[in-house]
């Protein structure tokens, strides 16, 4: 079981006790697993191991055999979890963010805006896309689990104008946020995700046919000019107690003017560099940095790993993500930014750092300051 499904297992188990477990478990934000056709065409996918996904590279989440890893039990973990020392883990002031007005965007400007964590808006061709929509105040079923930081949900589902592409990278509840899927459902026309993902969209009345459901290197076709590549990353996915039921991914966006990686969340492999060779580099890479620890940096990169996988894809730009708006690690909250801007030092790529909320034109010269050193 991973660190993520026994805290939430556990607090399940608690809920039981209580009386409540049996809705809480039937919540439709839960939903179903993969079954039918659906289940059958994750079986014929080589990355579906008779009742779950594995990675190209199987790895452990938790690195319980690493000698450098300092040893603690499950028991302990989840103690630390909850009621550790907290400090640091959050700003000591509101987020700073610079609220674009998304309805009044030039549509045919190529740009993008970190909406906190990993949610990203992108503007390519022409198309609106959202990547990982979580607008919830808690990143977690558990109302006290997971909070977002003050100041950091700038944006809800009215702020958005009709959305082309919703491309979701897993399932987890800091990725997939079902509240705020639903809010924007009318403004969603087309959904992209990885196999088995689907099955949350069928069960929340989405239309089968606007979802592209995909396994990895698979090529989705958006129109003659636009295409979504699903691509692999090494992660882990489950909402409850079964572990990697649904694939996981990260996502290349291609049109004739512009390409775009989106790592999703996930630990350092070979898979970035056979990423970078099978594209040939990529004009912007948005990439996984922060809520990462030694004992699971298997399936979470730590900062000098975020720095050598954007050089792995060719990356001429880097925008971090997976930061700024929930504490799932124990590292201070700023920590990413601050590591990662001193392991990019000397890399042939631009750190880009917009602040919450602002628009990064990907044809322009912007610069960015280091928002993060004025919460400190």
């Amino acid at each position: 079981m991973n660190r993520r499904n026994f805290i939430i297992g556990g607090l399940g188990a608690i809920a039981a006790v209580a009386g409540g477990g049996l809705y809480f478990v039937n919540r439709p934000e839960f939903g179903d697993l993969p079954s039918g056709s659906r289940l059958e065409r994750m079986k014929n996918s080589q990355h579906y191991f008779t009742d779950h996904f594995e990675c190209l590279t199987p790895v452990t989440v938790m690195a319980e055999d690493d000698p450098n890893v300092p040893k603690e039990n499950r028991l302990v973990a989840m103690a630390k979890f909850l009621f550790g020392d907290k400090s640091e883990l959050s700003p000591p002031a509101p987020m700073i963010s610079k609220k674009s007005d998304l309805k009044s965007l030039p549509p045919n400007e190529d740009l993008t805006i970190w909406m906190g964590h990993s949610t990203i808006y992108l503007q390519l061709d022409g198309k609106k896309i959202l990547i990982d929509p979580v607008f919830s105040d808690y990143a977690s079923p558990i109302f006290f689990i997971n909070r977002a930081f003050e100041g950091s949900n700038i944006y809800r589902a009215e702020d958005f104008p009709e959305i082309d592409i919703l491309a979701i990278t897993h399932d987890h509840w800091d990725h997939l946020d079902y509240p705020s899927i639903m809010k924007l459902k009318p403004k969603i026309k087309s959904i992209v995700c990885a196999l088995g993902v689907g099955e949350y969209f069928e069960q929340w009345g989405f239309d089968p046919k606007i979802l592209h459901e995909e396994d990895w290197f698979t090529e989705i076709p958006i129109d003659d000019r636009f295409a979504i590549h699903v691509l692999p990353s090494q992660h882990f996915s489950g909402r409850f107690l079964t572990p990697n039921p649904t694939e996981w991914c990260g996502f290349a966006f291609i049109t004739p003017k512009r390409k775009v990686f989106v790592s999703g969340d996930g630990g350092y492999g070979k898979h970035f560099a056979d990423i970078g060779n099978r594209f040939g580099g990529f004009d912007l890479a948005i990439m996984e940095n922060g809520q990462y620890n030694l004992a699971w940096h298997a399936i979470h990169m730590l900062p000098n790993e975020t720095a050598q996988a954007s050089v792995d894809v060719k990356a001429r730009r880097v925008m971090p993500m997976h930061s700024g708006k929930f504490a799932l690690a124990r590292h201070a909250w700023d920590t990413p930014y601050k590591d990662l801007l001193s392991e990019s030092v000397g890399k042939n790529f631009e750190l880009m750092t917009p602040m919450l909320g602002e628009t990064f034109y990907l044809d322009g010269n912007q610069s960015f300051d280091h928002w993060w050193t004025r919460l400190t």
